[in-house]
């Protein structure tokens, strides 16, 4: 399993969990309702962070691709050189 899905479904998880526990509370509709919407909100600021953390590792491979690809395309070219050197 990836680190990305593991913490999207433990986000996922908790926000649920935090919904049923609001709505299972013995409060008020508007203690209720202000409940939900700073949950909702801590929700989102964790899934924000989350993708961002994400986002960087997708680019850190993709960079590490590029460079593993330039490698093998030097490294292909100075043996088509050197073919043509010994030809």
């Amino acid at each position: 399993m990836s680190t990305g899905k593991f913490v999207a479904g433990f986000i996922v998880g908790g926000v649920v969990g935090a919904v049923i526990g609001i709505l299972l509370a013995p409060q008020s509709g508007e203690e209720t309702r202000e409940m939900i919407s700073a949950s909702t909100n801590e929700a989102y600021g964790k899934v924000s962070d989350a993708a961002k953390e994400i986002q960087q590792k997708a680019e850190s491979v993709v960079d590490e691709v590029q460079k593993k690809g330039e490698e093998i395309i030097d490294k292909i070219q100075d043996m088509i050189n050197k073919q043509k050197k010994d030809a």
